[in-house]
């Protein structure tokens, strides 16, 4: 059985070299498996490309895969996916905080009734705004996306090839990759495994990166914002209407005008006016995120491929 482990590269330079040595000490410990890693370089600011050339350079199961522009995580994902030839695919993090030492304990929980396993960390190492848009993240995933309250999700975890092929189908401009798995699977566990302090630099998600991926996981698989903006302006059209009869029932009974109270009235205008503004919003990225699929924009752009792949494609082309 085959081991194809994707991992999306940014501004990791510095300790790209370490993750690629422990998941080579890891597999070639477990006699079982072959192995290939695929490493997708998502247009890094430093010499991270470089560095995967010198890595394909040293050993023949390591592919790099150069995109053209900054694309995001969950795009580069989609590319590695494209190269995959494993039974079973493997996606973990570039800076080492997902322990390739302890990926045996994700391939051991594959089985017949279990399609994908996502890592579970007790104790997450993470900034705090990290922390906090993960827990935000689970909530919203739950009601938006069906999660199952106990399911954790994260960015290291092991899926059967036939998971990937599916998940492959999906060629519009905003990937989501937990979006694509529960839409593809039930049969998804967890297991234990520890997550550690990050060796260099800072995360590439900052809070308005980590706002745009929710923003593309629910409005590419989900319609609930939607059915919210519709719940939210039936209730106030409820609202209205009550405050209208109160108003007529007190012209009745004490003769009130009800000339007094333009401030009030002012606040609830503004008010429904800025749920209205939102909802708006809502709707206007719908139509959007719906134009740039029309008009074809690219998940990803790739610009360069070195190592096994770009050979296995060219003795393709050559037959």
């Amino acid at each position: 059985m085959k081991v194809s482990i994707v991992i999306p590269c940014y501004a990791s330079a510095k300790f790209l070299r370490g993750t690629v040595g422990e998941i080579r000490q890891k597999m070639d410990s477990l006699k079982q498996y072959e192995y290939e890693v695929i490493l997708v370089n998502d247009c890094s600011p430093d010499s991270t490309f470089e560095v995967i050339r010198s890595l394909v350079r040293e050993d023949s199961h390591i592919t790099g895969i150069g995109l053209a522009k900054n694309f995001g995580q969950h795009a580069a994902l989609m590319a590695g996916f494209q190269y995959v030839t494993g039974d079973i695919v493997v996606c973990m993090d570039d800076d080492g905080q997902t322990p390739a030492a302890e990926l045996d304990k994700l391939l051991d929980a594959i089985s017949d009734d279990c399609d994908v396993v996502y890592a579970r960390y007790q104790t997450k190492k993470h900034a705090w705004y990290r922390n906090l848009g993960s827990k935000v993240n689970s909530l919203m995933t739950e009601w938006m996306l069906g999660k199952p309250r106990d399911l954790y999700v994260s960015s290291y975890f092991a899926a059967k090839r036939y998971v990937v092929d599916e998940m492959k189908k999906y060629s519009h401009a905003f990937p989501y990759v937990i979006g694509l798995v529960l839409r593809t699977t039930k049969s998804i566990k967890n297991v234990d495994v520890n997550h550690r302090d990050r060796v260099a630099g800072e995360s590439g998600y900052s809070l308005k990166k980590l706002f745009a991926l929710w923003l593309n996981g629910f409005t590419a698989f989900s319609i609930m914002p939607l059915r919210l903006a519709d719940l939210i302006g039936a209730l106030c059209a409820g609202a209205g209407f009550l405050f209208m009869v109160f108003v007529v029932i007190r012209r009745l009974l004490y003769g009130d005008s009800g000339v007094m109270g333009w401030s009030s009235l002012i606040s609830v205008v503004l008010f429904i006016g800025g749920i209205l503004m939102c909802i708006l919003g809502i709707i206007g990225e719908y139509i959007g995120r719906i134009y740039i699929c029309i008009n074809n924009a690219p998940q990803y752009v790739v610009k360069e491929i070195v190592g096994e792949c770009k050979r296995n494609l060219t003795k393709g082309d050559t037959e």
